[in-house]
């Protein structure tokens, strides 16, 4: 009896592992499209005669739209039932990428990268709160940090692609060339959905539906942590007077890679000591200011150190939503969460953008200021210091 209940439990996760890495091969090729373009949009936006302060506030307005509208999609998500329809249909804006090949105007430019946020928004809560239930099977930080793995090989190879089409060619083909994975991301979930059509029964219902006061402190942190923590798009724009036009994607490729490395690891010490694996993004994120140096050393360290915060942000601070959360409130406690994310983003990259043409001292102080603060908040939630610590 015994051995027939481990051959289940056993089936049960392998059933969950595989649904895991199906999901990490949609987020692939999805980030081989838009991360791909997400490493020249800064310099691409340039061309149209932007500042750094509207480049900031056009991708800054981008990201809170991806991440804004997610509330709205979560708590529909979790009120219809309809995950994988959300999913779907938050797909399929991104071809909204590709056809950035053919945009004259910033305007025109701006819609469309606005647009394939907004597929974010309607997607991805109701894809992390799936992705959740079936975390519960193999680890939530590993699960997490696995789909986070996946997903940034496809941010190393859209950035290399899109390197390879600007040394031959201009930004017109390069954005063309991601017609492909855009497609693929599509056939990839439609085969996803026939073999796992209701992925919620990976998780029992054992925590209260309620959402409670702990998630909004939790909330409180990721804002400030990502209050202070550069967009890409901004520090490519920096990048673009300092190295080669052609350096930036291979710069975010290397970011990528650093990310998966770190989605991983932080994801297996969050399984192995929970929230206090947190402490990390505040720590850390000051580092990314190295960027900012104008030593092609510099440049690399910062962007190192970029790629490792956002591993964590993608690994461990979605794990911990779902520990914090019950099953019936997932996908808008995915929303909430996303929400607050987006409008750190949006605020962060219109301050931080402003800060960078008027002062980088200024920009520096403000990013140090805002992370200890995220700092604080997290010695809060820890209640007891010393078990914090152990």
């Amino acid at each position: 009896m015994m051995l027939l209940k481990k051959t289940w439990r056993r089936g049960r996760m392998n059933r969950a592992m595989k649904f895991i890495l199906l999901m990490g091969l949609v987020s692939l090729f999805g980030d081989v499209t838009y991360e791909g373009a997400r490493s020249i949009v800064g310099p691409y936006l340039a061309t149209f005669g932007l500042s750094a302060a509207m480049v900031g506030l056009v991708t800054g307005f981008g990201e809170f739209t991806g991440y804004g509208l997610r509330l709205l999609s979560g708590y529909l998500a979790d009120r219809t039932g309809k995950r994988w329809l959300m999913t779907f249909l938050g797909y399929s804006l991104i071809l909204s990428i590709p056809l950035l090949a053919f945009a004259q105007y910033w305007w025109l430019a701006a819609v469309l990268i606005v647009a394939e946020r907004l597929g974010k928004a309607i997607r991805t809560p109701a894809r992390d709160a799936m992705l959740s239930f079936a975390t519960k099977r193999v680890g939530r930080g590993l699960g997490f940090g696995i789909h986070e793995f996946m997903d940034q090989i496809g941010a190393v190879i859209g950035p290399l692609i899109v390197f390879s089409a600007l040394v031959g060619y201009s930004y017109k083909e390069a954005f063309m060339v991601l017609f492909l994975p855009a497609l693929l991301v599509l056939l990839v979930l439609l085969a996803t959905w026939k073999l796992y059509p209701a992925p919620q029964r990976f998780e029992e219902e054992k925590q209260e539906s309620e959402i409670k006061g702990i998630f909004w402190l939790y909330s409180i942190f990721v804002f400030l942590s990502v209050v202070g923590f550069l967009s890409f798009p901004l520090l490519s724009y920096h990048l673009a007077r300092y190295v080669d036009l052609t350096l930036i994607p291979l710069l975010y490729a290397l970011a990528m890679g650093v990310d998966a490395i770190f989605a991983l690891i932080s994801g297996k010490c969050y399984d192995v000591i929970g929230l206090k694996t947190l402490v990390l993004v505040p720590l850390l994120t000051p580092l990314t200011l190295l960027a900012l140096h104008p030593s092609f050393a510099g440049v690399v360290a910062g962007v190192v150190a970029w790629g490792a915060v956002m591993g964590m942000h993608e690994a461990i601070t979605r794990a911990a939503v779902a520990d914090l959360t019950g099953v019936k409130k997932r996908s808008t406690a995915y929303g909430i969460f996303n929400t607050v994310f987006g409008l750190a983003m949006f605020a962060g990259g219109a301050v931080l953008g402003y800060l960078y043409d008027i002062s980088t001292a200024m920009l520096v102080f403000f990013v140090i200021a805002v992370e200890f603060v995220a700092f604080l908040v997290i010695l809060v939630m820890s209640k007891n210091i010393q078990i914090f610590w152990k």
